[in-house]
């Protein structure tokens, strides 16, 4: 049964799968040579080999054979047959006596840094909706700064946060955080315009774009064009009166290439509108000629693009301050922005990821993703993977990888095709868990892998032994807190599922219905009275109660981490996204209804902090709010902390 569930052909695409039921789906064979297609097959025949060698900490020598080891930072050994060489933590390329690829690489590291001992909580937050009254519409770095100050004083050890990735340039503005142009470079949206330098001086200028933004904050509804607007008016004049900072050079060349990149992307977006795919034939790829031309004629535009993701580094730097970061990595980008140009030719960008119908999602889901194809990305040493964690790492103490099963198997939907006619493809996962363990020793930073779903058996003590932590959720664990295993973060939802009070009340069920969406109404209540049963509430419960209850159960749990959601805090009942839909309703678009000055002073928002603080536990006897961590050893100039120059 298991080789029959695993296997695969040439190209890693399974067989078929498991549905939650255990029921055996085939993968058709056109959807198998549509699949193939899409990662440059168009026969069995298997693609070109390549791949990467690990070693672990301590078995540090490789026995040479002929050609060249070229170390993570540009230097090189040679490797004599018979001779051993010492090889640092890293990831290595192998060249042959001609100095050219050899088609492997060797990886060098154990597993991923570990949690402290004991017990920590922090607030989970939807950033762009945690506004304060200075915020314009949106929540950004100055706010987060707050908002970790207000945690600390309530005895939270780190905040977790929504993917904070760069959107295309220009109008629309991407509402999700899960599709962004860029996971290595920020949203423009998240600067406190108010701290750029340059802003008291053009305080007359800037005064009717404050009130015009501050405005913004009477609407629950967040109007990301119109903040865009606003927002790129006050960058435009503050960056003409710009002069230059030793900073800002320090950050131009730790970055390199892939910034000036970067940058010249957006620069083009601005001239020819939207995503690269429809630009003109010739700008299509980012070392053509054109390319580099339009970036020496476009070189003043090409350096504002630098200079904001200067000032998003500098500020979240001080953000982090306040209260160490967990960062979202969202499971893919977007295929018209960013790094699907830069990395085109390792995405597959015919196909989308996905899950197949499940019991909570009946109808499937496609995320419109491009996926990484396993053979490319193995030849080219995981750069873009390496790149992407090394960058979300730079000011921040930890990751929770979003459905962390795809660094084992990703859902590939064909174009057009319904989620219910996709199919698996295998990635080699001890080598993608290699890599993420390297950058996050170099980071010394915390891993939680989104285990959620559809988890095929041996993920979980795979991730285990790499010191991934587990994630689980009160909503679908059948036995109660107590029985959770300590090496995991644990949570009552997260932003795909329904708050508390949208359980409580029948909310978020009468909604999926008027959606027309299926849902599963049985489990969903029997959700309900499971907790009602644990935490001994009665059929009269109001929401507010439940929110405290189901906290108090929480914090019962022997995990690492523990986390509560602002929104349960607040008594929120519409949930952040409802999978299934786009336009129907304002997914990523609701701000909380309080905002940040109040929270406070909130008492259910209290309440809930102070169950959480009644569950930290720290045996070490060290600061139990250190879950997880940014250190001067780890912060930016850092010498084992290089920014992204490949590219």
């Amino acid at each position: 049964m298991k080789d029959r569930d695993s296997a695969t052909d040439a190209w890693g695409i399974q067989h078929g799968y498991r549905d939650v039921h255990g029921a055996w789906h085939p993968v058709g064979r056109g959807t198998r040579t549509r699949l193939r297609a899409a990662m440059g097959g168009d026969g069995p025949r298997s693609p070109e080999p390549g791949g990467v060698r690990r070693m672990r900490p301590g078995m540090r020598r490789v026995t040479g054979g002929s050609g060249w080891l070229r170390w993570e930072d540009g230097g090189e050994v040679e490797l004599r047959r018979g001779e051993r060489v010492d090889v640092p933590e890293g990831m290595h390329e192998c060249l042959d006596v001609d100095g050219a690829h050899a088609g492997w690489w060797l990886a060098v590291g154990g597993g991923c840094d570990e949690a402290p001992p004991g017990t920590a909580w922090g607030w989970a937050a939807q950033l762009y909706a945690a506004r304060s009254r200075r915020s314009w519409g949106h929540g950004d770095f100055g706010d987060l700064r707050r908002l970790g100050d207000m945690a600390r004083g309530m005895g939270a050890g780190f905040t977790l946060l929504n993917p904070l990735g760069a959107p295309l340039p220009g109008r629309p503005q991407e509402d999700s955080p899960y599709s962004p142009s860029s996971r290595m470079f920020l949203n423009p949206l998240y600067l406190r315009i108010e701290d750029v330098p340059g802003a008291e001086e053009e305080g007359r200028f800037l005064e009717g774009l404050v009130t015009a933004g501050r405005a913004l904050n009477e609407r629950r509804r967040i109007d990301r064009d119109a903040v865009y607007g606003l927002k790129m008016r006050a960058l435009e004049r503050l960056w003409r009166r710009f002069r230059g900072d030793p900073r800002y050079d320090r950050y131009c060349r730790e970055q390199g290439l892939v910034l000036r990149r970067f940058a010249v992307f957006n620069a083009l977006s601005e001239r020819w509108g939207g995503g690269w795919s429809r630009w003109p034939e010739a700008c299509r790829r980012p070392d053509s000629a054109a390319v580099s031309r339009f970036a020496d004629e476009e070189a003043p535009r090409v350096a504002f693009h630098q200079w904001l993701q200067w000032l998003l580094d500098e500020q979240l730097g001080r953000a982090a301050t306040a209260l160490p970061l967990m960062l979202d990595v969202p499971i893919g980008v977007g295929r018209d922005g960013f790094d699907a140009w830069l990395w085109q030719d390792v995405l597959a960008l015919d196909v989308a990821v996905g899950v197949p119908p499940d019991e909570y999602n009946t109808q499937g889901q496609n995320w419109g993703l491009p996926p990484y194809i396993p053979h490319r990305l193995r030849r080219a040493g995981y750069g873009p993977w390496r790149q992407t964690l090394r960058a979300m790492l730079r000011q921040a103490g930890g990751l929770r990888v979003d459905h962390v099963m795809g660094l084992f198997r990703l859902y590939w939907i064909p174009g057009g095709a319904s989620p219910a006619d996709g199919g698996y493809v295998r990635y080699a996962a001890d080598e993608m868990l290699a890599v993420l363990a390297i950058e996050s020793r170099r980071a010394g930073a915390v891993v939680v892998g989104e285990d959620l779903g559809m988890v095929e058996r041996g993920v979980r003590p795979r991730l285990r032994r790499a010191n991934v932590l587990s994630y689980r959720l009160l909503w679908f664990e059948r036995g109660r807190p107590e029985t959770y295993p300590e090496e995991a973060m644990a949570a009552i939802t997260t932003h795909d599922l329904f708050t508390v009070a949208g359980l409580w009340t029948g909310s978020d069920l009468k909604e999926q219905e008027a959606l027309g969406l299926r849902p599963n109404g049985a489990g969903m209540r029997s959700i309900r009275r499971r907790v009602a049963r644990w935490a001994g509430l009665g059929d009269g419960a109001g929401a507010g109660e439940a929110v405290v209850a189901a906290h108090r159960l929480l914090r019962g749990a022997p995990c690492r981490l523990l986390t509560a959601t602002l929104d349960d805090a607040l008594g929120v009942e519409e949930r952040p996204n409802l999978p299934g839909t786009v336009h129907e309703r304002p997914n990523w678009r609701l701000a909380l209804p309080r905002p940040l000055e109040a929270l406070e002073r909130h008492p259910l928002v209290r309440a809930v902090a102070e169950t959480m603080r009644g569950g930290v536990r720290n045996p070490s006897g060290g600061d139990s709010r250190r879950s997880t961590r940014t250190s001067a050893s780890g912060g930016r100039g850092s010498p084992d902390r290089r920014g992204a120059r490949e590219a």
